[in-house]
């Protein structure tokens, strides 16, 4: 993989950045969504993981607390410590870590 910028953007254009504040989330749930999703064709055995960031996003939304980071963060190092370089699962995982500030 190269890290030549070809003029289409800056190079971590679809990067989720906390240095431009922390996204929403409706922004949040959809990456877990989709790590949920890359979770599930790439390691079944791990969804559960996805299945409870899913989980406390949407009972942050519901009760408008914060969501709980702790579970979070146990969640997404259980999926870094087992998905491959180079996987969608690793890159949600790692988007999320960062969106977070974990």
């Amino acid at each position: 993989m190269s890290t030549y910028n070809f003029g289409n953007g800056p190079i971590d254009f679809a990067r989720i950045d906390p240095r431009n504040g922390t996204p929403d989330l409706e922004t949040l749930m959809a990456v877990a969504d989709r790590l949920t999703e890359a979770l599930r064709a790439e390691y079944p055995r791990i969804a559960g993981n996805g299945e409870v960031i899913q989980a406390e996003l949407a009972l942050s939304a519901e009760d408008g607390l914060p969501p709980n980071r702790g579970r979070i963060r146990t969640a997404l190092e259980n999926v870094a410590i087992t998905a491959g370089a180079g996987t969608a699962s690793l890159t949600f995982t790692q988007h999320l870590l960062h969106a977070l500030g974990l």
